[in-house]
């Protein structure tokens, strides 16, 4: 009776966090192994996404205490299947002015969902491909940090605007 129960809170646990996602269309992370290195570019390749939705867009970072910074600039570079390409530099703050990281997690590594970009349709039919790479560098220093350390993966993630 009580292996029963158990399987039933099992089974109850496990259909309520697999529902709680709805939104989620992509969802991919890279490993940062060693450092970022600056001429490093973490590339994602999209999948078919529906031209008639909207999606809101995510670069979703994981960092643990070897980070040094409060804040996390990258570039960015959105690639469509006709060669049209976005690029952004991107600004993030990572922790709070007294030190306290701003993402979620328990223990060291902590994760934060940072917003790219809101309400996108992608309506060339193809691939599309997104493209990250770390643009951090020290005050009044001209060239970036060659090996940026603390960042442990980098994902990216799309969500259906569901608005």
């Amino acid at each position: 009776m009580r292996n029963a129960w158990l399987f039933l809170i099992f089974i109850g646990a496990f259909a309520f966090f697999t529902s709680c996602d709805k939104k989620r269309v992509y969802d991919e992370y890279k490993p940062v192994n060693g450092g970022w290195d600056k001429d490093s570019t973490l590339v994602f390749k999209l999948g078919k996404l529906d031209s008639l939705q909207n999606y809101n867009l995510f670069i979703n970072v994981r960092n643990n205490k070897d980070y040094n910074y409060r804040n996390l600039f990258l570039i960015t570079e959105m690639r469509f299947p006709q060669g049209k390409v976005i690029t952004d530099t991107l600004e993030y703050e990572m922790a709070a002015p007294d030190g306290t990281w701003l993402g979620t997690g328990f223990g060291d590594v902590k994760e934060s969902k940072l917003w790219y970009k809101e309400n996108v349709s992608f309506t060339e039919p193809g691939k599309y491909r997104i493209a990250i790479k770390q643009a951090m560098r020290k005050n009044d220093q001209v060239d970036g940090i060659e090996n940026l350390e603390g960042i442990t993966h980098v994902g990216f993630r799309i969500e259906k605007d569901l608005q």
